[in-house]
C-alpha cells in the first residue's frame, strides 16, 4: 500500500476542491456524470497552475489524477475495482488504510492510497441504500449492501479510535447439499444423513469460527428441509437467501432518531412463535434470543442456528451461556437440560484462514458432526458421527448410530436403514 503522505495529501487537497466546485454548482455526481468530471477536470487544472509557480508538488499524471478523483466522487472511490472483483470476499477498513483477501486467501493492501474522509464517504454511499446510519447517536451499525450481496459492520469514534469497517460479501447463488459436497466440505455420506434428518423435526446447531461457512451450511439445510413445512427465519442482519415455499424471512431493526422502534432478534424470535412454525431459524445466535429458544423447544417447534464455536460440543456451551444472558429466573441446569432435548445433530465447520484452499480460495470444511442426547440431572451425552483430524483430511464416519429415538425418526423418513445411510455409496437420495 502506498502510504506516502506527500501522495495522500496531494489527492486530498484536488479532492477537496473538485468537491467545492460541484457543491457550488449543485451538480450530482451520480446523475450526472460529465457534469462532475469537468469540475474534477479544472479542479486538477488549477493545481497544476499553481505547482508551475512553486506552489505544490507537480503531478506525474494529471490524467490519472482526474479518474481517482471523479471515482471517488461518483463511485467508491479506489475501492470501486476491488468492490467489484468477485474473487474479494472480505474487506476491511481501518481509518485511511485498506486492505481485502483476495481469490488466494491472501491479506493484500490497496495500492491506491486514500483518506480516513474518503474512507468514510465511502462507507456513507454503501449505507445509503438501506435504512440504517452511522453517526454519534448509533455508533455500530450492520446493515445488508450492495444489493443485498454483502453484510457492513461499521464501528466509528468514541465506541472505536478510529472508522474500523469489515465488508463481507456473501453468494446469493442457492446452496445445498450436493454442492458442498462438490465443494469437498462434507462427504456423500454426510450429507446423506443430513438430508435424512432435514426430513424430520430434527433440531439443528451450526457452529464454527467467523467465515467458516457456517450461513452457507445453515441455508443448505433449510434447502433439504421438506417443502410443506412452515420455515420462519429471524436474523440481525439477512444473510439467508433460500426459495421458502411456507414461510418467511424477518430481519431485526435498529432504533430511530427518537431512541424508539427497536426490534431486537429476541422479539423477532418470540414473535414467530405465535405464527405456527415447524422450523425456527435464527441467523446467528449471540444473546437473549438464545433463550427464546428454549421456549420453541418447550412448544414443541424445531429450530435451526448458527452460533460461534470452537468446537460442536462448545456449542452447545455457547448456547446455555447465551441463554442465560437473558436475566431470566432460569437455573444453567434446567437451560441445559432444555437445550440437550431440544438440540439433536450439531455441526462443526473451521476454516484454514490463509491457505490455498479448494478453487485457490480460503478451505472450509465440515469438522465433525455428533448427536446430542439428554442424560441425568441436566447433564447431557454426544456421539461423534462424522470428523475428520485436520482441514484437508479425510472425513470419516466413527461408526456411532444415533439415540434410537432419532434413529427411528430419520430411518422412516430416509425409507433405508441407518447403517445404508452412514455407510452406503456415495450420492444423495
Amino acid at each position: 500500500m502506498n502510504d506516502r503522505p506527500s501522495v495522500r495529501h496531494t489527492y486530498a487537497e484536488i479532492r477537496r476542491s473538485a468537491l467545492e466546485f460541484i457543491e457550488e454548482r449543485n451538480v450530482d455526481p451520480e446523475t450526472d456524470r460529465p457534469g462532475a468530471r469537468r469540475l474534477v477536470e479544472r479542479a486538477v487544472k488549477e493545481y497544476c497552475r499553481r505547482t508551475q509557480v512553486g506552489l505544490g508538488r507537480a503531478l506525474r499524471d494529471p490524467d490519472d489524477m482526474t479518474e481517482r478523483v471523479i471515482r471517488s466522487i461518483a463511485d467508491y472511490g479506489p475501492l470501486t475495482d476491488v468492490l467489484a472483483r468477485s474473487d474479494v470476499e472480505e474487506v476491511f477498513i481501518e481509518g485511511p488504510r485498506v486492505t481485502f483477501i483476495d481469490g488466494e486467501g491472501r491479506l493484500q493492501g490497496l495500492k491506491e492510497p486514500t483518506t480516513l474522509e474518503e474512507n468514510r464517504q465511502v462507507v456513507d454511499r454503501l449505507l445509503a441504500g438501506s435504512d440504517r446510519r452511522l453517526d454519534a447517536s448509533q455508533p455500530i451499525v450492520q446493515a445488508r449492501v450492495m444489493d443485498d450481496s454483502a453484510r457492513l459492520t461499521a464501528v466509528i469514534p468514541p465506541i472505536a479510535d478510529r472508522l474500523s469497517v469489515t465488508l463481507r460479501r456473501y453468494a446469493l447463488r442457492r446452496q445445498d447439499l450436493e454442492s458442498l459436497v462438490q465443494l469437498g466440505s462434507l462427504t456423500p455420506q454426510a450429507a446423506r444423513f443430513l438430508a435424512a434428518a432435514m426430513q424430520t423435526e430434527c433440531g439443528v446447531v451450526v457452529s464454527g469460527p467467523p467465515g467458516a461457512g457456517k450461513t452457507s451450511m445453515l441455508s443448505a439445510l433449510l434447502d433439504a428441509c421438506p417443502p410443506t413445512r412452515c420455515i420462519r427465519c429471524c436474523e440481525e442482519v439477512r444473510e439467508l437467501h433460500i426459495p421458502l415455499v411456507h414461510g418467511s424471512f424477518y430481519e431485526a431493526r435498529p432504533p430511530g432518531l427518537d431512541g424508539t422502534g427497536e426490534i431486537s432478534l429476541r422479539v423477532l424470535v418470540k414473535a414467530v412463535l405465535a405464527m405456527r412454525p415447524d422450523l425456527i431459524v435464527v441467523g446467528e445466535v449471540r444473546g437473549a434470543e438464545a433463550f427464546e429458544l428454549t421456549r420453541a423447544a418447550n412448544a414443541g417447534c424445531g429450530f435451526a442456528c448458527t452460533v460461534h464455536a470452537n468446537s460442536a460440543a462448545d456449542a452447545l456451551h455457547a448456547l446455555v451461556s447465551a441463554a442465560l444472558m437473558a436475566g431470566e429466573n432460569v437455573s444453567e441446569a434446567v437451560v441445559r437440560r432444555v437445550f440437550a432435548s431440544a438440540i439433536d445433530v450439531i455441526i462443526h465447520l473451521d476454516r484454514e484462514a490463509l491457505g490455498e484452499g479448494y478453487g485457490g480460495g480460503p478451505l472450509r470444511q465440515v469438522r465433525e458432526i455428533i448427536s446430542v442426547a439428554p442424560g441425568s440431572e441436566g447433564s447431557y451425552s454426544v456421539r461423534v458421527l462424522f470428523s475428520r483430524p485436520r482441514l484437508g483430511e479425510p472425513m470419516t464416519w466413527s461408526g456411532e448410530l444415533l439415540p434410537d429415538t432419532l434413529n427411528d425418526r430419520i430411518e422412516r423418513a430416509a425409507g433405508v436403514p441407518m447403517e445404508q445411510i452412514m455407510d452406503g455409496p456415495g450420492g444423495l437420495r
